[in-house]
C-alpha cells in the first residue's frame, strides 16, 4: 500500500483528500504545515507527498527544495489555488511531478496520484490489460472504469472484485472465491461487505444496460452482456 503524505494547512480540505485516498487504498497522512510535514518525512518516508503551496510559514515551494535535499527522487505533486503560469512554472524547475490548481477533481487527482506513482516505482507483473464488457473499458492498473460518455475510478476492493468477475465473464464465481482472494477471509461480517461493495460496482456498471452482475443465490455470481 503507498504512504501519501499530504501537507495542507485547510484541515477540512486536508480531511477530505485523507478520507477519499484512504477510500482508494492508500495509507494517508496529513500535517498542516511544511515544518509538521518534514519532521514527519524524517521518522517514515512516504511514497508521494501531496503538498499545498500557500503554507504558513515555510511556503510550499520552499518545503520542495527542502524535501529534494532530503529525498531526492521522492515524487512530489502540488496541490495549490495558484494556477498562474509563473507559479507553474517553478514548481516544475523544482522538479515537481505534477501541479494540480485548486478546485481538483477528486477523480482526477487519483489517477494523478497513479499516474506519478507507476512512473516512479514501475510494478513487476502490472496488469495493463484494458477489459472489454459492453460498451465498457477497465483498467485495473489505474483502477478506472470507463464508457463513451464519463468514467469512475473504482476503490481498491471494488477493482478486485469486477477484476475478476471480467476475467470469468459469464462464469459462476463463488461467493468465497472473492471473500478469499480480495479480503483473505470468509466471515459473515466480511460477507455483508462484500455485498455492499457489489451494490456499488452494480451502480457504476448501469452505464451500459447490456451488463449486468447476477446473483446466483447460495452460490455466487455471475457477470454478463445482454
Amino acid at each position: 500500500m503507498h504512504k501519501i503524505l499530504i501537507i495542507e494547512d485547510h484541515e477540512t480540505l486536508g480531511y477530505v483528500l485523507v478520507e477519499y485516498l484512504k477510500m482508494h487504498g492508500f495509507d494517508t497522512t496529513l500535517k498542516t504545515s511544511a515544518e509538521a510535514g518534514l519532521k514527519s518525512m524524517i521518522k517514515e518516508v512516504p511514497h508521494l507527498c501531496l503538498l499545498d503551496v500557500s503554507l504558513p510559514g515555510m511556503d510550499g515551494f520552499e518545503m520542495a527544495k527542502q524535501i529534494r535535499q532530503l529525498h531526492k527522487d521522492m515524487p512530489v505533486i502540488f496541490l495549490t489555488a495558484r494556477g498562474l503560469k509563473v507559479d507553474k512554472i517553478r514548481g516544475f524547475m523544482l522538479h515537481a511531478d505534477d501541479y494540480l490548481v485548486k478546485p481538483v477533481d477528486e477523480e482526477e487527482l487519483v489517477l494523478r496520484i497513479r499516474s506519478v506513482l507507476r512512473r516512479t516505482y514501475a510494478k513487476a507483473g502490472a496488469d495493463t490489460t484494458i477489459y472489454k464488457i459492453g460498451k465498457l473499458a477497465f483498467e485495473p492498473d489505474n483502477q478506472l472504469l470507463r464508457w463513451e460518455s464519463g468514467s469512475k475510478v473504482l476503490t481498491e476492493k471494488e477493482a478486485s472484485i469486477l477484476k475478476i468477475l471480467i476475467k470469468q465473464k459469464g462464469q459462476l464465481v463463488s461467493r468465497n472465491s472473492i471473500l478469499k482472494e480480495v479480503w483473505g477471509k470468509t466471515d459473515q461480517f466480511t460477507a455483508r461487505t462484500m455485498d455492499v461493495h457489489l451494490t456499488k460496482l452494480r451502480k457504476h456498471l448501469s452505464a451500459d444496460a447490456s451488463v449486468s452482475i447476477l446473483n446466483i443465490h447460495g452460490q455466487g455470481f455471475l457477470l454478463q452482456e445482454h
